[in-house]
């Protein structure tokens, strides 16, 4: 069983990061752990398997999140996962929205940790892949240290070695699912303290890190480290990411070469028929803090849409979008 590299990864985030976002960050970063959107064990096994699970080989290593909270329907949706090559399967008891709630996964399941370990005992029988938790430090009134321990020893015991943990708490009922992300206060003491009290488990942090230089501190106190909106919306932090935190020799691209594969990959995409706007509202964020990144987000945010760019001439639209940036940005290549 080959075990990823988890040392930074890409958090799943629902409706973002899609097999077309995926394609793209992967022109940004090779070595970076990606994950899918979290699919619910019920849609796989009754819908569409080649819809919910299908990427391009590119986006490997890229790990499968699972959500369910019923054994063997865990299981089943592993074994129909199974030698699709995914990196990992991860299971999601951090999801604090309201519609996961009421389906009895996500969040809420960490008041239940021993069913959580049977889901992880289910799944881990039904594939050599590793299966791994992402969960929450605490949920509602459950929230102190010592149930964060009974949890992780509850979830370990059934063979469960890494756990991502997002370092806030999560409230099922007054807050948002933006509100949770945002409100309740971020504790990366705490997933210090797991880790140093679990040194024999993987601990990753997940939680308000924004960018290398923020991640990088966790990188030995923890095992490792996952993004989630910093590297969506700003996903040129991802760019020195290779060399920084997995000493790749390989130099950093510039925004230029990877306006190129850009535009290469907009033609991949009209010609598979997909509309350009689905990948171009993944890329608005490349020149973040550039002069002419205005122009860049408006042009392959509306001008997309257009039907004369989605045909043969989608990848001159992402080249005209570029060209409103200085050449300074465009040619600037990230420290290594």
């Amino acid at each position: 069983m080959n075990t990823p590299d988890r040392r930074l990864s890409v958090a799943p985030m629902m409706d973002w990061t899609d097999s077309l976002d995926r394609r793209f960050l992967r022109l940004v970063t090779r070595r970076t752990l990606l994950y899918t959107e979290m699919v619910t064990a019920q849609a796989l096994i009754h819908g569409n398997v080649e819809s919910l699970l299908g990427y391009d080989p590119v986006e490997q290593p890229l790990a499968l999140q699972l959500g369910g909270g019923d054994p063997e329907m865990l299981a089943k949706a592993v074994r129909i996962a199974n030698g699709r090559g995914f990196a990992e399967i991860n299971l999601n008891v951090g999801c604090p929205s309201d519609r996961v709630s009421a389906g009895r996964f996500g969040a809420c399941l960490m008041t239940e940790p021993e069913l959580v370990a049977e889901c992880v005992a289910a799944m881990q029988g039904a594939t050599d892949l590793p299966v791994t938790v992402k969960h929450r430090i605490g949920v509602d009134d459950t929230d102190s240290y010592a149930d964060l321990v009974r949890f992780v020893e509850t979830v370990s015991a059934a063979g469960c070695r890494t756990f991502v943990v997002h370092a806030r708490k999560a409230w099922l009922s007054g807050l948002s699912p933006k509100e949770n992300r945002e409100v309740p206060p971020l504790r990366h003491d705490v997933v210090h303290r797991l880790k140093a009290d679990f040194p024999h488990l993987e601990i990753v942090l997940n939680g308000g890190i924004l960018d290398l230089d923020a991640a990088l501190p966790h990188i030995g106190p923890t095992d490792g480290v996952m993004i989630g909106r910093g590297a969506y919306e700003t996903p040129w932090i991802l760019a020195a990411a290779d060399a920084r935190v997995f000493g790749d020799p390989t130099p950093p691209k510039t925004r230029r070469q990877v306006v190129e594969e850009i535009a290469e990959l907009a033609a991949q995409v009209v010609a598979e028929g997909q509309p350009l706007a689905r990948l171009t509202r993944h890329v608005i964020g490349l020149f973040h803090g550039c002069p002419g990144a205005k122009t860049w987000r408006r042009m392959l945010g509306e001008d997309a849409r257009q039907p004369e760019w989605n045909g043969p001439k989608a990848p001159e639209l992402v080249r005209r979008a570029a060209a409103q940036v200085p050449a300074d940005c465009l040619d600037e290549r990230p420290a290594a």
